[in-house]
């Protein structure tokens, strides 16, 4: 951790840091599957191609034609194998089938069992984002008591900055909740 002057550059590094971990959770969200088909669920799906594991998005083209089926279109025609032997093996519980161009990719409906196993995995990715909230604000914490101990702030700016940084960790432990909700409610309803 850098060191810090002020409260200003404290709280402002910390607002970045919680942003940071707020996106990452939306983008750890998007490979929940729910009912729907979305491109983002293959992205943990990885290819053995010319020698090297690679992203199935960069041997392939992804669609989303209608809701309950994504297709895959390799780049090169030769790798159309191995592309569904990775998708078959990824754990996502998925069966493509391909005629030799093009892997189709049924999205089956959840069933309630797995609707909870899914439930339970946002949970604790969900856990993970608010402990690192608390360890960004735990760092910033530290930073102002820093500067108060090197007497670069007085005590009425240690409690103020302090205040700031809880009021900046609720509203993004808040919004982190809200997303939580959201998708939880996504991944429960049957469609």
């Amino acid at each position: 951790m850098s060191t810090f002057q002020t409260t200003k550059e404290v709280e402002a590094s910390a607002k970045t840091r919680m942003e940071k971990v707020l996106a990452d959770f939306q983008h750890d969200m998007t490979t929940i599957r729910t009912g729907r088909a979305s491109v983002n669920m293959l992205e943990p799906v990885q290819i053995e191609a010319y020698g090297s594991m690679m992203p199935i998005n960069h041997v392939a083209t992804l669609h989303v034609p209608e809701p309950a089926m994504i297709t895959v279109q390799p780049f090169d025609v030769s790798q159309i194998g191995a592309i569904d032997k990775a998708i078959r093996n990824s754990g996502l519980g998925l069966n493509p089938s391909n005629d030799g161009k093009i892997i189709r990719i049924p999205i089956p409906p959840l069933n309630e069992e797995r609707r909870k196993e899914l439930a339970k995995k946002l949970h604790g990715i969900a856990e993970d984002h608010r402990v690192a909230m608390r360890n960004v604000r735990r760092d910033s914490n530290e930073a102002v008591k820093k500067l108060l101990k090197d007497k670069l702030i007085s005590e009425d700016d240690d409690r103020r900055a302090h205040d700031e940084i809880q009021k900046l960790t609720d509203g993004n432990m808040a919004k982190l909740d809200t997303l939580s909700k959201a998708k939880e409610k996504d991944i429960l309803e049957v469609k």
